[in-house]
């Protein structure tokens, strides 16, 4: 919406505080995303479905600078959020209370179920799927001889599935809804790095063409695969593409 904005008021471009970069491939003729210079801040993970017509018009001016330089500048410059303390969460929620702003804004309702084990077997019960996510360990108050986690949330049947830390490792993943930036089109088996999530290290995997979306097969298996998280592919610095996991 903002870039139509923009091309209506026949300005050239768009910049945000995003720590990452553009670049242009003249080789490939295709926009470059890459990852921002400073690896703590770098926000390269939730840019990758930016089109190659968005990225045209895109600007990242701190995205080759280090956080710490550009609060300096902004105290330089004046700038009254120079020392704002960092926001590490979703920003629109100080309190991190997802489950009330899901209730406020989207009149989501939490509604009680089962907590269950992987066979189906039920073990205790929930307050509502929207106060879990795969791999939480607090607030499952299940009597165990070891720790658990949760495995999956089963929305059909309004059930939070548990079990052992082992049990949260997987080794596949299906991606939909791809975009591609550095590549126009995967067309065989590709060995890349993959992020699950904003905070989760790069890991090893094979990426393949599947019918509507991508396969990746980890290396080794990747903690609390999530099905609506975003999964990015990078090579190098640079961004390939992602998708949503199915």
């Amino acid at each position: 919406l903002l870039l139509q904005k923009v091309i209506a008021l026949k300005a050239d471009y768009i910049a945000t505080g995003h720590y990452a970069a553009v670049v242009y491939n003249k080789k490939s003729k295709r926009y470059i995303l890459e990852k921002g210079l400073d690896p703590k801040k770098d926000q390269a993970y939730a840019l990758y479905s930016l089109t190659q017509e968005q990225l045209k018009h895109a600007l990242f001016p701190v995205g080759k600078i280090k956080k710490d330089n550009v609060r300096k500048l902004a105290k330089k410059y004046g700038l009254l959020v120079a020392e704002k303390k960092d926001s590490q969460e979703i920003c629109f929620i100080p309190d991190r209370d997802y489950a009330g702003f899901l209730r406020a804004n989207f009149k989501v309702k939490a509604k009680k179920g089962y907590i269950v084990d992987l066979k189906g077997r039920k073990l205790g019960r929930h307050d509502g799927i929207i106060n879990f996510t795969i791999g939480q360990r607090r607030g499952l108050k299940i009597p165990a001889k070891e720790p658990l986690y949760v495995n999956r949330l089963d929305a059909g049947k309004n059930r939070v599935v548990i079990g052992t830390k082992e049990d949260v490792f997987g080794k596949v993943l299906h991606a939909k809804n791809i975009n591609w930036i550095g590549i126009s089109k995967l067309v065989k088996p590709m060995k890349v790095k993959v992020k699950t999530r904003y905070s989760s290290p790069l890991s090893d995997a094979i990426i393949k063409p599947a019918k509507n979306g991508v396969e990746v097969i980890f290396i080794k298996p990747e903690w609390a695969i999530s099905p609506g998280q975003a999964v990015v592919f990078y090579k190098g610095k640079e961004v390939l593409g992602g998708g949503v996991i199915k």
